[in-house]
């Protein structure tokens, strides 16, 4: 028991970490490389290329929260990484309703909110399948 939710806070952990260094490092560069289209981080949120590499490195991280869920876990590695899906999903929607959450429309919301449980899935089988350490 212990085990099981060690593996889904170190998931949560890793995707949060991981999203939040991917996010502020790919804002400077993006806002750096493309001044013109991207002149601040308002149009970040409203730039569809920038949102789409957004969501992209989103479902990424996810899918490597589920894979460390499903490492640590060792038994029932999919149904961890399944667990991680759903709280990430559940904590998306709850962004969504704070007040800070009107920086993405409701549709890019739920469409992370609805990914997510695959994406972490997807984490998941690549442990379970053998992807780790190098097999």
């Amino acid at each position: 028991m212990v085990r099981s939710v060690l593996s889904i806070l170190a998931g949560t952990v890793v995707l949060t970490v991981a999203s939040f260094a991917i996010e502020a490092v790919l804002n400077l560069l993006l806002l750096r490389a493309f001044p013109h289209a991207l002149p601040n981080a308002e149009a970040l949120r409203t730039n569809l290329w920038a949102r789409a590499v957004m969501f992209a490195y989103g479902f990424v991280c996810v899918a490597a929260g589920g894979y460390v869920a499903a490492r640590i876990a060792r038994r029932s590695p999919m149904t961890h990484a399944a667990v991680l899906g759903v709280i990430q999903a559940g904590l998306t929607v709850a962004a969504m309703f704070s007040p800070e959450g009107n920086h993405a429309s409701r549709v890019q919301w739920t469409l992370t909110a609805v990914l997510s449980v695959p994406a972490a899935l997807a984490g998941g089988a690549l442990c379970r399948n053998g992807i780790r350490n190098g097999e």
